[in-house]
């Protein structure tokens, strides 16, 4: 994977959880995959079992934020056998994004297949700090 292909991946990553797109969400994993929402976490393992979990976290259906009212901006910062990634997530209360309702420093630790689909996924992020 090089660089541009990572930050494909992340476009269309980002592009997925928008769309909620059961074919979007599956292209982007192996069918070997394993997803950690965090480090210490158990992984979602399969491809099958990664989509079904973003579209009903835990068994319930998932929370899906209104249109406008997220935005991810995820790059590459070193891409070798393996690829890190950086961003921010940011989420507002409503779609004239007035109000911050919660935003995250990310981390990506991804792995990927020969076909270019993640087979290892985990995330670490962290809030900002509170500013006094």
């Amino acid at each position: 994977m090089t660089h541009d292909d990572v930050q494909s991946w992340l476009d269309r990553y980002v592009a997925a959880w928008k769309s909620y797109d059961v074919a979007e969400i599956g292209e982007l994993f192996s069918a070997d995959a394993e997803y950690r929402y965090h480090p210490e976490d158990e992984p979602v393992r399969g491809r099958a079992a990664i989509v079904e979990d973003w579209l009903n976290p835990g068994g319930k259906p998932a929370r899906r934020d209104a249109p406008g009212t997220f935005e991810a901006t995820y790059a590459p910062y070193a891409v070798d056998d393996v690829a890190v990634a950086v961003g921010t997530t940011r989420y507002w209360t409503d779609a004239t994004r007035a109000t911050v309702a919660r935003s995250y420093f990310n981390v990506y630790l991804l792995a990927f297949d020969d076909a270019g689909r993640c087979r290892s996924f985990t995330e670490y992020y962290v809030e900002p700090r509170k500013k006094a």
